[in-house]
């Protein structure tokens, strides 16, 4: 597994926004490039830190020239106007893995 983490600087006043859009154009890339989804943290009032897992980096790569829909794309057009900036921080290949849903978490420790 390959996991991508970036780092957005959003305008002042523009947060709200930015975490609509970004769940849209997120939800473009889990259904139409291959991803396995995304995580996104605030970390300060205008800064945030998102991760995404990928089935490798080959499928990460590829996702670049896809295509997305209207709906997905303007979604992205629009994340990307709330952000003073952007940046990959870390291309990272997963070596060990115990993350967790609440509820896998919750019979695993009871069980």
């Amino acid at each position: 597994m390959f996991v991508a983490v970036y780092e957005f600087e959003v305008k002042p006043g523009f947060e709200s926004d930015f975490q609509k859009y970004w769940l849209e154009f997120t939800k473009g890339i889990y259904r139409q490039c291959g991803s396995l989804g995304s995580r996104l943290h605030q970390v300060s009032e205008h800064f945030y830190v998102g991760y995404a897992q990928w089935p490798d980096r080959m499928t990460w790569n590829e996702a670049k020239n896809i295509e997305l829909g209207e709906e997905y794309q303007s979604a992205g057009d629009a994340m990307r106007a709330c952000l003073v900036r952007s940046n990959t921080r870390f291309e990272m290949e997963v070596v060990s893995d115990y993350l967790q849903q609440e509820e896998a978490l919750l019979e695993d420790l009871s069980g």
